[in-house]
């Protein structure tokens, strides 16, 4: 008799990279199912848990197939179907004499039919497009759900498999109310699920021992009783997301402006960054600004927004101060709101500089009943001293810093940096400074005037635009040697017409900058080589043809050298 039995649990061991081994003739999950016989009402576990035979089977007395050395006949079948309606597989709920000898054995009284994918899933009633489907590991938990309320239950063959087939369900119909119902043990993983699927679940009441299912409950207390319970099922609340989102068709009809700090040049709690060379005028340029937000007052035939204005004045207290003097002594006013912090600021090593000047914003707001609208860092290099300007590791934090004061200061952040040797190029250093901000000017000084030329704005429609100003001479006293002190103050001029042609690139004013360090040529594959890691070959070789083109670079032999009128 052992030699006829069909012994499925003994299949051949797969090789590597060898397919996973097929059922063997007659122990296919068609081949079985279709010789399983219809259940009845009488089946030990149908009666047992008071469920429904439909749609079920039964190994038949003299079937041979066996499973973990048990036979299976006398067990009832369970199939799983896919959506198609084909089987899959099928899971065998043992006689309770071969459910008592597995469990002794630590195995479970419900094997699946070996070497078959369990896929898709068995249904208790029917699905109904918008209706609700309670999701059940066991067919005895989905008999219960059904007989209690009437709705579809799924049976999932597993817990493991719950999160599958509520994905299945929710692809197939997006309409439909999934309610999750756990057994004891299991209720925290079902609210993280349905958080995700957008389910509810239906938990076992409180002091039910674990791995305790509704069909416990069914037994015990009564349909009505789970009625009740499954009716109560609840939608987790959605956690938090971890970004702030917008939906667009959440958007209001009305579009809302950006908020303006200065009318066309600074928008509220931004960041932006106003570049010059040395000499050109923008401290002056940026103090005069400062004090109009600080009094309330026009700048420059536009409006502004007043509040307190805390100025980092990490490259130079003593010059700042006089210049505040200049413009309250030029002015006949006495500045309110405007703070001069006089320590070095570092925004590069460390938390500590950023977490005090938070702080300080927050305590000077306290004391003088006055939001701080606008901080000037002035500038970047003093406050971000031991940083590597030209890496973006080290500019990506101080960036970083920056972004964190004004959001958490709800403050405009204006950071004063110095242009490149190849002033044409902007700002110099790091690229990524420019892409952080919302706005970028340049400051001017040519023979025909002083300009500050706004050269980007992200959401106000000034970009392009120029303001002439020239710096008038003020007397502040005298030196200790009896000489004149003076210092300046901003006046309106025209702005000087733009010098004509293409203003020079990334790329190009950073070889204009090595190149002036070298006093004789250079093969232009060293100039290729200097540059590894940062520029690849091609945008250098294309910026040394454009700089050889505009007569910024002599080229001859291979080699190339700075042009005087570069230099």
């Amino acid at each position: 008799m052992g030699r006829d039995r069909i012994q499925a649990t003994k299949r051949p061991r797969a090789r590597p990279n060898e397919a996973p081994a097929k059922p063997r003739p007659g122990i296919g999950p068609a081949d079985v199912w279709n010789r399983c016989e219809p259940a009845t009402d009488d089946h030990p576990y149908i009666a047992q848990k008071q469920g429904t035979p439909e749609g079920l089977r039964v190994v038949p007395s003299d079937d041979k197939l066996t499973i973990q050395g048990e036979l299976m006949a006398g067990a009832l079948v369970v199939p799983a179907l896919r959506p198609d309606g084909s089987v899959s597989s099928l899971q065998f709920v043992t006689l309770p004499e071969v459910a008592t000898r597995l469990k002794s054995r630590g195995i479970s009284g419900k094997l699946n039919l070996p070497a078959a994918t369990m896929e898709g899933w068995f249904t208790v009633g029917e699905l109904v497009p918008g209706g609700v489907a309670y999701v059940c590991e066991g067919i005895g938990q989905a008999w219960a759900c059904w007989k209690a309320t009437g709705h579809a239950a799924v049976v999932a063959f597993g817990w493991g498999r719950v999160r599958a087939v509520n994905a299945e369900l929710r692809l197939r119909d997006p309409t439909v109310q999934l309610v999750l119902v756990p057994d004891v043990g299991k209720e925290k993983e079902a609210e993280k699920m349905a958080r995700n699927l957008g389910a509810a679940v239906a938990a076992m009441p409180e002091g039910w021992p674990n791995n305790s299912d509704v069909n416990d409950l069914a037994q015990r207390d009564g349909f009505d009783a789970l009625e009740i319970l499954l009716s109560d099922a609840s939608t987790p609340a959605s956690l938090p997301l971890p970004f702030s989102v917008a939906f667009a068709d959440e958007l209001p009809d009305a579009f809302e402006p950006a908020d303006e700090l200065v009318e066309g040049v600074l928008t509220t709690g931004d960041a932006s960054v106003l570049c010059g060379d040395s000499n050109s005028g923008k401290t002056f340029f940026v103090i005069d600004m400062a004090c109009a937000v600080a009094r309330g007052v026009p700048w420059l035939g536009r409006q502004t927004e007043v509040g307190m204005v805390v100025y980092l004045a990490a490259e130079s207290p003593a010059s700042v101060r006089g210049r505040l003097q200049a413009y309250q002594s030029h002015h006949g006013v006495k500045v309110p709101n405007f703070a001069i912090v006089q320590n070095p600021i570092d925004l590069f090593d460390g938390e500590a500089d950023t977490d005090r000047v938070i702080q300080l914003v927050r305590q000077l707001e306290a004391q003088r009943g006055k939001k701080v609208l606008l901080i000037v860092g002035d500038t970047l290099a003093r406050l971000s001293a031991g940083a590597n300007e030209n890496a973006g590791q080290d500019m990506g934090l101080v960036v970083r810093r920056i972004d964190r004061i004004r959001t958490e200061c709800k403050a405009h952040f204006l950071l004063i940096h110095h242009s490149g040797k190849a002033a044409a190029a902007g700002a110099r250093g790091w690229s990524g400074i420019r892409a952080a901000v919302d706005t970028e000017i340049e400051v001017t000084d040519a023979p025909t005037g002083r300009c500050a030329e706004i050269t980007k704005q992200r959401d106000l429609s000034t970009k392009g635009e120029r303001i002439g100003f020239r710096l008038d001479t003020v007397a502040l006293g005298s030196t200790k040697w009896g000489g004149a002190a003076t210092s300046c103050v901003l006046g309106a001029a025209d702005a000087p017409d733009k010098a004509k042609g293409k203003r020079m690139g990334e790329v190009e004013g950073a070889v204009v900058e090595f190149m002036r360090s070298h006093k004789v040529g250079m093969k232009k594959t060293a100039v290729v080589a200097h540059f590894e890691g940062r520029y690849e070959k091609g945008p250098v070789y294309r910026a040394m043809k454009a700089l050889v083109s505009a007569a910024a670079l002599h080229e001859a032999a291979g080699m190339v050298c700075i042009a005087g009128s570069a230099k």
